[in-house]
């Protein structure tokens, strides 16, 4: 026999003593005809379910793109150290995920796969997974650009241009 706790009797002039029930909720629902009514899910379901949690895991690199872009905008486009470790951040961290990309799809991977952590299990939430990160290190290039960083302009390569022999030395 299985005692139940009535809240509403706590409290003798409860304003929500009168509410009706929620849809689809009964009182009187014994543990036998609950087990009853559910159904385990379907192993397909199931891994549904996983391939779409694996997509949401994939896209997750370009949802945190704003944040990143609004730390990279109020850290200025000077070269100081705040500036350089968000830099340094948003550079690393694409290679940090693409490095371990199998190990981090191994737990959404279907339940035939024969291999979890093989590179064609989960082929397109992986593609989208390096797209994303890729799309990362290229808003950090961006950056490192913008504060002068990359060099690529002329004036950059100028240590290693080499020159003629001045006209004025040639005669001799």
């Amino acid at each position: 026999m299985s005692k139940t706790l009535e809240y509403s009797t706590l409290e003798p002039a409860s304003k929500w003593r009168n509410l009706p029930t929620p849809p689809g909720f009964s009182k009187s629902v014994s543990s036998k005809s609950a087990s009853s009514k559910t159904h385990a899910p379907s192993p397909e379901s199931y891994n549904q379910l996983k391939e779409k949690r694996a997509l949401d895991f994939a896209t997750a690199p370009a949802k945190s793109l704003p944040m990143q872009a609004f730390m990279l905008y109020m850290s200025g486009g000077g070269v100081q150290i705040f500036s350089m470790g968000i830099v340094f951040m948003l550079l690393l961290t694409p290679f940090k995920n693409l490095a371990g990309i199998n190990d981090a799809f191994a737990q959404f991977a279907p339940s035939t796969a024969k291999n979890p952590k093989a590179l064609t299990t989960l082929a397109l939430q992986k593609f989208v997974y390096v797209a994303c990160n890729v799309l990362t290190l290229m808003v950090g290039l961006w950056k490192c650009r913008s504060m002068g960083l990359l060099p690529l302009g002329t004036g950059d390569w100028l240590a290693f241009e080499t020159r003629g022999i001045a006209p004025e030395m040639s005669l001799f």
